[in-house]
């Protein structure tokens, strides 16, 4: 058993109220591609990267290494991983806080309100239908790949590309709009460069580096079935993404 100290104080990470955007106007042109982007994918119900949403759908610490494994290009194993495991967990309450307040403060609807579409997860979940501002899902995942990519530098593009996919996901399921997901990786991004350069946090960083090199070494090898999604999806973006 690994001891984990206390999590990361919240200050520690940038305030999402103050560098994001916040959802755009419903009269806006982004607020149309929004809508564009919601009808468009309700096509997608029962494909294949419908199936891939909803594993995506579980973004615990354990999902998530799944969800990146075929990225690394090797099995990531949590159980291995215990710098790792300590790093996720000692972030993951400053950002959950951080999300919490960005949701409270624009108080989105969700775009499933109101209507009978299709969505690939259960309506009457955990889901606040007024919480869709920025995805939580978004900046967990993106926040992830921006991890993984740091601590696997060869691997860089497609890890980012899984992490877009990620994002995806969530505009798949019918659960958020674009710009929400937008949101999500802007949040991964100020976040995890806040994390990366906080003293407390650099032992852990480099253990779990050394950590991912020797599991490189067992080379386990990931689900083929999932890779497969994960690759077709890649080939086929929601959207283009910058």
């Amino acid at each position: 058993m690994y001891f984990v100290p206390d999590p990361v104080p919240e200050h520690v990470l940038p305030d999402g109220r103050q560098f994001l955007a916040g959802p755009p106007d419903r009269q806006s042109a982004a607020f149309q591609d929004d809508l564009r982007v919601f009808h468009a994918t309700r096509a997608l119900k029962d494909s294949p990267r419908w199936r891939l949403a909803r594993l995506d759908a579980d973004h615990s610490d354990t999902a998530l290494a799944r969800d990146f494994s075929c990225a690394a290009g090797f099995r990531i194993d949590l159980a291995e991983t215990p710098h790792l495991v300590r790093f996720l967990r000692r972030s993951r309450h400053a950002i959950r806080r951080r999300v919490t307040e960005e949701k409270h403060l624009w108080h989105r609807t969700r775009p499933f309100v109101g209507n009978d579409l299709p969505v690939c997860v259960g309506k009457n979940t955990d889901l606040d239908g007024h919480a869709s501002y920025p995805s939580g899902h978004a900046t967990a995942g993106f926040t992830m790949a921006l991890l993984l990519a740091d601590l696997l530098p060869d691997q860089r593009e497609a890890i980012m590309t899984r992490g877009h996919v990620f994002g995806e996901s969530r505009l798949v399921c019918g659960v958020h709009w674009k710009s929400d997901v937008e949101a999500g990786f802007r949040n991964g991004m100020m976040f995890m460069q806040a994390l990366k350069t906080d003293p407390a946090l650099k032992g852990d960083l480099e253990m779990a580096r050394q950590e991912l090199a020797q599991a490189r070494l067992r080379g386990l090898r990931p689900d083929p079935e999932e890779c497969a999604l994960e690759a077709d999806a890649a080939l086929h973006p929601v959207i283009p993404w910058q």
